[in-house]
């Protein structure tokens, strides 16, 4: 509270020292945002523009078409699957002019869940030029035998940019402080288009 008269860090350091530490990643992969709204945004500004596409599942976050439209490019919504996403058919979906696919596992709001082995072999199967970005804000909730290292596969799939909030399972909704793993290059380009003092100095 004494030092609410100063701006913030813009880096976020402590935050992501603590983040690097629990998580076993480098802090150049991690990405602050004010809740994973932001992040989810800040991927939208990083990689599409008019004349692009993002793919989503119908039934998913409410945030993902908004992001798109956002940004003037083409969202592609694929069918649900018991109102869940169905990989096959979104891998299908991806076009030339696609450069991100979003997806939330858990989903939000259905609730639905795709096991990690199979939601591996979708990222195996696109092509490096297409971002996927998972969604886990309601990750910490899944039973132990349902959970899945997603955190481990960034080596292997340098174009998997992973979502966390603090806002689900810390009860800090109001605090607003999510954040982004991914790729080096990656997170450096969404940092690029980063509000400064995006996360204030109390969250």
């Amino acid at each position: 509270l004494g030092g609410l008269a100063r701006y913030p860090d813009g880096n976020g350091f402590e935050l992501k020292q603590a983040l690097s530490r629990k998580l076993g990643v480098g802090m150049d992969g991690i990405v602050l945002g004010n809740g994973s709204n932001d992040v989810l945004e800040l991927a939208a500004r990083s990689f599409l523009s008019p004349g692009l596409s993002a793919v989503y599942s119908e039934h998913a976050f409410a945030v993902y078409p908004l992001a798109v439209q956002a940004m003037g490019a083409e969202g592609i919504v694929v069918p649900a699957r018991g109102y869940g996403h169905d990989l096959q058919a979104m891998a299908q979906a991806v076009r030339p002019d696609t450069r991100i696919v979003f997806i939330a596992n858990p989903n939000n709001p259905t609730g639905t869940y795709v096991p990690g082995a199979e939601l591996e072999s979708f990222v195996a199967g696109l092509s490096r030029e297409v971002l996927v970005v998972l969604d886990e804000a309601y990750n910490e909730y899944l039973r132990p035998e349902f959970r899945y290292d997603s955190i481990g596969w960034l080596k292997q799939y340098p174009n998997l940019v992973i979502t966390r909030t603090f806002s689900k399972v810390y009860g800090l909704a109001g605090l607003r402080v999510g954040y982004a793993l991914a790729a080096p290059g990656v997170a450096d380009l969404m940092n690029r288009v980063r509000q400064p003092f995006n996360v204030n100095s109390l969250s």
